[in-house]
C-alpha cells in the first residue's frame, strides 16, 4: 500500500513538473486570466461590501453575456491570426433585424431569431470572401465593415432613435431566471456528462495504448471544477430580491445559452476536422495549404461563425436593453470583446486558444468594470485599468511565444 501511495505521489509530482515545464516554455493557456480573476475578486471583495453578493454576481453574468458571446466568435478569427473589428456593430445590425421583424412585422421570435443570425452569417461570408479570396487584409476589410455596419444600423434604427421590443421570450433571456431546482438539475446533468466524457477519454486512450492523463490529477481538477460551479449555482439560488416585495433567485437564463455555445464551439474546435484545420492554418497557413487543407474555405468559415455569434449577441443586447439603438454594439463593446479573448489566453498570433478563454477573459473585464464602478471610479480610470490588463496579457502572449520559438 505504501509503495502504491509513493507511486501516486511521484506521478503527481511528475505531472506538476511537466506542467511547470510547459509554462516556462510559453504554454501558459488561461492561467493568467484565472489568477487575475481570483486576485481582482479578492481585492474588490475587501474594498466593497457590495461586490461579493448574490445580486452583484448575477448582475456580472448578465452584464458580461453579450460581450462574452462576441468574444467567443472572435476566438475563431483570432485563431487564424486575423481580426474582426466589425463584430460589435454586426451584433447591432442583427439585433435590429430581430427587433424589427418581431415588433414591426409581427414575425414570431423563433423565426426572426434564425433570420437575424443568418444575416450575421451573410455579413461574415462577405468579409471572409474579401479576406480569403480577394486577399484584402482583415484589418482593412473589417474596419470598412465597422463603418458600413454602423451606417446600416443608423438607417434601420433611425438617427437618435430606438426600436423597442416587448416580446416576453426575448426579454426573458437577460431578465428572468431558472428556478433553483432547474439550476441544480442543469448542474447535475452537465457535471455527470463531463465526468463520463472524461472517464471515457482516459479509458479510450489507455485501451489504444496512448498516453492518457493521470487519473488522480484528472480527478482533482474535476472535483475542483464541480465544487466551483456548484458554489456558483448555490450563490445564484440565494434570494436577491427585495424582501417581502418581489422574489428574485435562480440562475439567469442567459447562462445556459452561453454554456450551450461553449459546448458546441468546443466540440467543433477539438473534435472535428474543421477545428483541426483551423488550428493548422493559424499555426502555419503555408504548411496547411501544402498538406491539402482548403485555407481559403477555413478562413471564410471562421468569419461566418464570428458574425453568426455576433447575431446571437444582438439578441442578448435587445433583451438586456429592451431595445436596439444606433449605438448598440458600438462604443467599447468590440474593444472589450477583443480584450476578453486575449486576456483569457487566445493568442493574437494565431494557432493557440480555446473557447473557454473568452468566458474567463470576459469575466475579468466585467469584474474590472463592475468592481471599479462600485468603488466610485469614473469611466476614465476603468478604461485605463482595462487597457493596462489587456497590454499585460498581450505582452505575456508575445513573450511566451518568443520563449516557445527559442525552445
Amino acid at each position: 500500500m505504501s509503495n502504491d501511495l509513493q507511486v501516486e505521489k511521484d506521478s503527481l509530482a511528475t505531472a506538476a513538473s511537466n506542467y511547470w515545464s510547459k509554462v516556462k516554455a510559453g504554454d501558459i493557456g488561461s492561467l493568467p486570466a484565472v489568477l487575475g480573476l481570483v486576485a481582482l475578486g479578492t481585492i474588490f471583495t475587501l474594498m466593497s461590501e457590495f461586490f461579493f453578493t448574490a445580486r452583484n454576481f448575477a448582475n456580472l453574468l448578465t452584464q458580461s453575456a453579450p460581450v462574452i458571446v462576441i468574444a467567443m466568435g472572435l476566438v475563431f478569427v483570432l485563431l487564424l491570426g486575423e481580426i474582426d473589428l466589425s463584430a460589435g456593430y454586426a451584433s447591432g445590425v442583427c439585433g435590429a433585424v430581430l427587433v424589427l421583424l418581431v415588433s414591426n412585422h409581427g414575425v414570431a421570435w423563433f423565426i426572426a431569431l434564425p433570420v437575424s443570425i443568418a444575416v450575421g452569417a451573410i455579413l461574415g461570408l462577405l468579409m471572409g470572401t474579401l479576406v480569403s479570396r480577394v486577399g484584402i487584409p482583415s484589418f482593412v476589410v473589417t474596419l470598412s465593415a465597422f463603418l458600413a455596419f454602423q451606417g446600416i444600423l443608423l438607417l434601420l434604427a433611425g438617427e437618435g432613435g430606438t426600436i423597442q421590443i416587448s416580446n416576453t421570450v426575448i426579454l426573458a433571456v437577460e431578465n428572468s431566471n431558472l428556478t433553483p431546482t432547474e439550476g441544480w438539475l442543469l448542474w447535475g446533468i452537465l457535471g455527470a456528462a463531463y465526468v463520463l466524457m472524461g472517464l471515457n477519454r482516459i479509458n479510450t486512450r489507455r485501451r489504444a495504448g496512448l498516453t492518457a492523463e493521470l487519473f488522480k490529477l484528472w480527478l482533482i481538477k474535476t472535483v475542483a471544477l464541480l465544487v466551483v460551479t456548484g458554489g456558483a449555482v448555490w450563490a445564484l439560488n440565494i434570494e436577491r430580491g427585495t424582501k417581502g416585495v418581489i422574489s428574485t433567485k435562480g440562475m439567469p437564463i442567459v447562462v445556459p445559452i452561453i454554456l450551450l455555445i461553449l459546448i458546441a464551439g468546443t466540440f467543433v474546435l477539438s473534435s472535428t476536422t474543421f477545428g483541426r484545420h483551423l488550428y493548422a492554418v493559424g499555426g502555419n497557413a503555408e504548411a496547411a495549404r501544402r498538406a491539402g487543407i482548403n485555407v481559403k474555405r477555413v478562413r471564410t468559415s471562421a468569419f461566418v461563425i464570428c458574425s453568426s455569434l455576433a447575431g446571437i449577441a444582438g439578441m442578448l443586447f435587445a433583451s438586456r436593453m429592451n431595445s436596439i439603438s444606433p449605438s448598440t454594439g458600438g462604443s467599447s463593446t468590440l474593444l472589450y470583446a477583443v480584450g476578453a479573448a486575449v486576456i483569457g489566453g487566445v493568442s493574437l498570433f494565431g494557432g493557440k486558444g480555446k473557447l473557454r478563454d473568452a468566458i474567463l477573459g470576459g469575466l475579468v473585464v466585467a469584474v474590472i468594470d463592475n468592481g471599479m464602478g462600485l468603488l466610485g471610479y469614473g469611466a476614465g480610470i476603468q478604461y485605463l485599468v482595462t487597457g493596462a490588463v489587456l497590454l499585460v496579457s498581450a505582452s505575456v502572449d508575445a513573450i511566451s511565444r518568443r520563449g516557445a520559438m527559442s525552445n
